[in-house]
């Protein structure tokens, strides 16, 4: 079943889904997140069809989240590196990883992160920007900004 295309919504999370919306492309980037980084090894880690792998791959190339780097000549193969747009999905990824060991891991998380700089387990904590503090749902609100289309109306909370 083909999805609707969000490409013409001005809204960034609809922007977002259209790049990495469908199911498979967030778990390629988690595995792309941990090094794995080539289609034979994808395709066996994540269990997904060969032809499924190759149009999320094709996708996510085009949509300039990864890039294609040869790494054998004959015959050619090529590997998956994150572009700076793809590593910008990290925090996407991380607080999906988040919330599914808080709300979908009874027996604990399967995979932790560790701060490279102080080898400690680390959860990512949204800070503002401006003040350093730690902010929730509950602490922002939404208004327009340089990109609102006039006469739209923003989000009501």
């Amino acid at each position: 079943m083909k999805r609707t295309s969000f490409e013409t919504m001005n809204c960034s999370v609809a922007q977002c889904l259209e790049v990495v919306g469908e199911w498979w492309s967030l778990l390629i980037l988690r595995d792309v997140f941990m090094g794995v980084r080539r289609f034979d090894d994808l395709q066996a880690r994540l269990g997904i069809s060969r032809n499924v792998l190759t149009q999320r791959l094709r996708h996510l190339v085009d949509s300039g989240v990864l890039e294609r780097v040869p790494y054998q000549q004959n015959p050619p193969r090529y590997e998956y590196r994150l572009t700076e747009k793809g590593i910008d999905l990290w925090h996407v990824v991380t607080a999906m990883r988040q919330w599914g060991d808080k709300w979908a891991a009874p027996d604990g998380p399967p995979v932790e992160i560790a701060h490279k700089e102080c080898g400690h387990r680390a959860d990512i904590v949204s800070t503002c920007s401006e003040c350093g503090e730690p902010v929730s749902a509950r602490d922002v609100r939404a208004v327009t900004g340089p990109g609102a289309v006039a006469g739209s109306p923003l989000p009501v909370r």
